[in-house]
């Protein structure tokens, strides 16, 4: 299921925001801690008014709710609600056997016994799965995982708590393909809301509509993204779609990864087909890949994983991402010279790209001894962003392949000097117009945009997972 937590201060509110999403939930949870005090009194007639299964919750401060007052008040308006006809209460772990667990027996409301922590995966977390499971009909483990290595945890409860009722729950960043993959950590449901009531929590509308969160089965294929940052990505937007256009029974999931090394761990676990790669990870997977394609060879960096006969194989789709949209400007003659600004995993992609097509680079970047190396080994310049200006008037073509303007008015070369014949392209599509394209408009430069190459690599991923031509009839809000 797919439940919506309702976070609204009236009965009335609430209903207008499950009959708003009614068409992407299966369930949702009334969260009474957030309602005015007349309307916690009235929680009862609440799951006559809706046509799905309600969860009560009450919800103390301490536990990520609302609610301040006396625990004998808490549980007074608790009992008070059991007169409705909820589907499930959610109690928590340290409230004792007591008057709530009896009403609800009597009243034929199922018990979810419920675990938060905002700090940490406890390191005993599947023995209080057990503990919870014992106390009630489901257990629901609610936790913070600080890294890729916590997420895999998380996903071997299917196997470690196979049989148990459960809720596993990942907040925060790095839980957030918990929520999307929720049947695959063996939960009976999912959480979202629009206003992110809990840490990490995705709207209705994206889980069902982008992800179908609910029909992912033991065949699905997984498929996703890697990165740190990674939740700007549109990738999702551009894959999950396609997916669906050709009846491929697929998702693609945003994964959030401090350590590549034990996101490889994690892909074996759950068996992913593939992967795309972003910063800062495009030179670090290659020590884990068995087979190369020349482009990974050549640029030194891969920016797609697929999965191979005992291995997994890289390549590279920036490459052609992102001559595409500039190719007749470079078969035309129009660009010739270029400045790349920046000597990570993409520009490094880029370089080689415009080498290949016999476009002079100089290589612009913060520190030169990285520029030096990639320099030397696409036979081009290298020089410091501190003397951008000097190529003022000099190139045809400036790209900026930096993470500078990514959530931020800033550009790496602020003070360049722009004459109006340059082309300009940046890689970051979000925001698309950058403090970089933004200068570069101003003086009357022809622009290029990231959602332009990343579309256009992305097409070229979705062949590489799934052999068939990305579908012309998709046209991704990027």
């Amino acid at each position: 299921m797919i439940c919506y937590v309702l976070s609204d201060t009236t009965l009335e509110k609430c209903l207008k925001t499950v009959e708003r999403n009614r068409q992407w939930i299966d369930a949702c949870e009334l969260r009474i801690d957030f309602l005015d005090e007349e309307n916690r009194q009235n929680a009862s007639t609440f799951p006559d008014m809706v046509d799905i299964p309600v969860i009560l919750t009450h919800r103390r401060k301490q536990d990520g709710g609302q609610y301040t007052g006396s625990e004998k008040q808490r549980r007074a308006e608790l009992l008070n609600a059991l007169e409705g006809n909820f589907a499930y209460v959610d109690l928590e772990e340290d409230i004792k056997k007591n008057e709530l667990d009896i009403k609800a027996r009597e009243r034929g409301i199922k018990i979810i016994r419920s675990y938060h922590n905002f700090e940490c995966v406890p390191d005993d977390i599947y023995a209080k799965v057990y503990q919870l499971k014992k106390r009630g009909d489901v257990a629901k483990v609610a936790v913070t995982p600080k890294s890729i290595q916590d997420v895999i945890t998380l996903f071997n409860a299917e196997s470690e708590l196979s049989g148990i009722d459960k809720i596993i729950i990942g907040m925060g960043e790095f839980g957030t393909p918990t929520r999307i993959l929720y049947r695959r950590t063996g939960s009976i449901l999912t959480f979202c809301s629009e206003n992110e009531t809990a840490p990490g929590h995705i709207s209705a509308r994206k889980l069902k509509e982008l992800y179908h969160a609910d029909e992912i089965n033991d065949r699905t294929a997984i498929y996703g993204i890697i990165g740190n940052p990674v939740y700007h990505s549109a990738s999702p937007q551009i894959h999950n779609p396609a997916f669906r256009a050709i009846k491929f029974n697929a998702v693609y999931v945003p994964f959030l990864v401090d350590s590549v090394r034990h996101f490889f761990s994690l892909a074996e676990i759950m068996k992913m087909r593939g992967f795309s790669v972003t910063i800062p990870h495009k030179i670090e997977v290659l020590s884990y890949l068995g087979d190369i394609t020349r482009e990974v060879k050549q640029i030194g960096s891969c920016n797609t994983v697929v999965r191979k006969p005992g291995l997994w194989k890289g390549s590279n789709t920036d490459y052609y991402g992102f001559l595409n949209p500039i190719e007749n400007d470079i078969e035309e003659g129009r660009i010739r010279s270029a400045l790349v600004i920046g000597a990570g995993g993409a520009s490094q992609a880029i370089i080689w790209a415009l080498r290949n097509r016999n476009v002079k680079v100089t290589i612009l970047n913060r520190t030169l001894e990285k520029a030096q190396t990639i320099a030397k080994n696409n036979m081009c310049k290298a020089d410091t962003l501190d003397n951008a200006n000097k190529y003022s008037g000099k190139v045809d073509l400036i790209v900026q392949t930096t993470s500078v303007g990514l959530g931020n008015d800033t550009s790496p070369i602020p003070d360049f000097e722009f004459t109006g014949k340059e082309v300009c392209y940046d890689i970051i599509y979000k925001p698309k117009m950058t403090k970089f394209l933004k200068d570069a408009q101003a003086k009357g430069c022809k622009l290029h945009f990231g959602d332009e190459m990343l579309f256009e690599q992305g097409k070229l991923q979705f062949e590489a997972f799934t052999g068939y031509h990305y579908p012309k009839q998709i046209h991704p809000e990027i």
